[in-house]
C-alpha cells in the first residue's frame, strides 16, 4: 500500500513549505469578509502562515498576506491573527 500523501502548503511569510496542519489559514469568504479558518474547510480564498509572529510580521510588512487574499486586511482581523499566532507560537 502507498503511504497517504500529506497536503503541503507554503507560508506567505517565510515561504517555507510545511504540512497543511502545521499552518494557520486565513480566508476571505465569497462575501469579502476575512477571518481565521480553524477547520481548514471554509470556502473562499485562503492563505497560510506559520504560527510564529516573525512570519506574520513578514507577511504583513511585505503586503504578501493582503496580496494572497486579494483584499486589504482590516486592523481588527490583523489583531485576531496576532492573538492566534501568539497562542500557538
Amino acid at each position: 500500500m502507498k503511504p497517504k500523501k500529506v497536503p503541503q502548503r507554503t507560508c506567505v511569510g517565510c515561504r517555507n513549505v510545511k504540512a497543511k496542519r502545521e499552518l494557520v489559514r486565513v480566508v476571505r469568504d465569497p462575501q469579502g469578509s476575512i477571518d481565521l479558518d480553524t477547520t481548514g474547510k471554509k470556502p473562499g480564498r485562503g492563505a497560510y502562515i506559520c504560527p510564529s509572529l516573525s512570519c506574520l510580521e513578514a507577511a504583513l510588512k511585505g503586503g504578501r498576506l493582503a496580496k494572497a487574499l486579494e483584499s486589504s486586511l482590516p486592523p481588527e482581523v490583523v489583531e485576531q491573527i496576532r492573538e492566534k499566532v501568539g497562542r500557538d507560537g
